[in-house]
Parts: structure tokens; C-alpha cells; sequence
């Protein structure tokens, strides 16, 4: 089920395998992606075809600053001929939401994600309001452009499983690209391959990938070198290591072994970690980057054997 999904993706996305495959691993592991890249290197292509691919329903949101917290969960409208409210639901009510340009609204309006990401879950007016499951956020923003944009809080960053970029594609499946739509998008005739009820039987396999105990405490190694690294302003949290134990059991998941390695760790350190880290200001500013510092605990901490 995994390669059908993985090769359905890859047939409109083009040349970014690595890319479907993180995206894949955090669906599996119950997660959230931050898409950090310019415009129109294939973002919303991705989450719609993700939505296609799993016969799931697709909603987006363009983040712009004058967004209500209410325009993204929804809110309730009074019915004069009854004489009483009526719950309308916002676009979190889907399995596949595309924040798109997050960073452009208002942190009031960026943390009413906050319990959707986390829990599945709203609350408006006392009540509590389930989500469709599985539930999955592909959020986007610009790395270019900061101007009317609000960073986005450290408690928002942690609840991204991981952060990637597409990135720009090469010169052959550029070309590929071009030809391919010739005659229209790729994404229209794009079929499912899977259901949301086989996303939460594969949710479920994930959390039964075996980790052995020396696997784990080779985690928490990791976490820790980081975490007690000088140069940081504010470390990993113990949702990081969460995500980073999650994540590893779904990519074993996805190279067909029913245990995780020490390999599924470093694979995904840099993608897991680097956005919840945040640098003191002597090292932001002198050009030192989470990854760096990520990549030079990898290469400190022992490996298990």
C-alpha cells in the first residue's frame, strides 16, 4: 500500500522521491509537514495530490492577516426562522488541510491550530467537535519573503513532525514537467490508490514496529547531546524525541521491516529536529545553522551495534 502511494504521488510530482517519501513517513506516523519553500515548486500540488490519492477530502486555506480563528475551525450562525444556531465547520474539517502561507496571519489566528494539530480535535462554545481521521496539515511558507509576516511561535513549530523542502527539480524532470501537461494537469486524471480506512490500518502498523532498548537510548543520546549544546537558546523538547521515535518506526514501516535501526534515526534527525531548535543570537548571527548542529551530534554520539 505504501509504494502504491508513494508511485501515485511521484507520477505528478516529478523527480522528488525523497520528498514523498518524508511527507509519506509523517501521514503514516500521525504527524503535520512544514513545506519551507518559494512559490510554485509543487506545494499544493503535493497535498492535493495526496488527497486524491487516499479518496480523502482536500480543503485549503490561504493565510492572509486578516483571517479569523473562527474562518479556519468555524463558528456558529444564528437561524431567524427556527429561532437557533447552527454549527458551520471550518476547512479543518477534512483529512487533508493545506495551510497555505501560514506565517502571513496573525499568531492569534496561527494558534487555533494549535489544539487541531495536536489533539484532532475543536472545542468551540464548551463543545467538543472530532475531526475526520486521519487528519494531516501540509503548512507552506516563503523563506524569501519576511515582509507582513509573523515567525511562526515555538509551540506551533513543535507540533510539525518534520520540515522539508521540495526544492526546484532538475533539468530532466523539468522537462518531463513541461510535456506532461501538455494536453493538462496530471492531477486530473489522478486516482486513488488507497482509502483513509487503509491510512489508519497503516497508522496503526507503525506503532507496532519493534524499537529495541538500545535503539531508544541511542535517541535519547541524540536528543540530549543537542539539547545541552551551548550554543541553543531553546532545545528539544520531549515531543521532539516523540516525534523523532514515531517517525523512525514509520520509516522502517516504509523500507518493509517490522523493527527500526539506528539508521531511521539519522535518517530523520535533520527533518524532525532542525525547526524546533532555536539558536542564541550570537550564533544566529555568525551563520550557524540547526542542521549543523544536528550533523555534528550525529557524528559524537556513538552508534549502537
Amino acid at each position: 500500500m505504501i509504494q502504491k502511494l508513494e508511485d501515485n504521488l511521484s507520477s505528478v510530482i516529478r523527480g522528488k522521491d525523497e520528498a514523498i517519501r518524508l511527507v509519506v513517513i509523517a501521514l503514516l506516523a500521525g504527524g503535520h509537514v512544514l513545506l519551507e519553500d518559494v512559490p510554485g515548486t509543487g506545494k499544493t500540488t503535493l497535498a492535493k495530490a495526496l488527497a486524491r490519492s487516499i479518496d480523502g477530502t482536500f480543503r485549503r486555506i490561504q493565510f492572509t492577516p486578516d483571517l479569523l480563528p473562527a474562518d479556519i475551525i468555524g463558528s456558529s450562525f444564528y437561524r431567524p426562522a427556527e429561532g437557533t444556531f447552527e454549527f458551520r465547520e471550518g476547512p479543518v474539517f477534512s483529512h487533508i488541510l493545506l495551510a497555505d502561507e501560514i506565517n502571513r496571519t496573525s499568531p492569534r489566528t496561527q494558534s487555533a491550530l494549535l489544539e487541531v494539530m495536536s489533539e484532532g480535535q475543536v472545542t468551540i462554545e464548551g463543545l467538543r467537535r472530532v475531526l475526520p481521521q486521519p487528519f494531516f496539515v501540509i503548512a507552506t511558507q516563503n523563506p524569501v519573503e519576511y515582509h507582513g509576516t509573523y515567525p511562526l511561535p515555538e509551540a506551533q513549530l513543535d507540533r510539525f513532525a518534520l520540515q522539508l523542502a521540495l526544492g526546484y527539480p532538475t533539468h530532466d524532470d523539468e522537462l518531463a514537467i513541461l510535456f506532461a501537461q501538455n494536453d493538462g494537469h496530471p492531477l486530473d486524471s489522478l486516482k486513488a490508490v488507497l482509502t483513509t480506512d487503509d491510512v489508519l490500518t497503516l497508522q496503526a502498523s507503525v506503532r507496532r514496529v519493534r524499537v529495541e532498548k538500545a535503539v531508544a537510548q541511542y535517541l535519547l543520546n541524540l536528543v540530549e547531546a543537542i539539547r545541552k549544546d551551548a550554543r541553543l537558546r531553546l532545545g528539544l523538547s520531549p515531543r521532539a524525541s516523540l516525534a523523532l521515535y514515531r517517525t523512525a518506526q514509520a520509516r522502517a514501516l516504509t523500507e518493509k521491516r517490522e523493527f527500526t535501526l539506528p539508521e531511521d534515526i539519522r535518517a530523520l534527525a535533520v527533518p524532525v529536529l532542525s525547526h524546533r531548535i532555536q539558536l542564541d543570537t550570537k550564533a544566529k548571527y555568525g551563520g550557524l545553522l540547526p542542521s549543523q548542529i544536528i550533523e555534528q551530534a550525529l557524528t559524537s554520539v556513538p552508534v549502537p551495534r
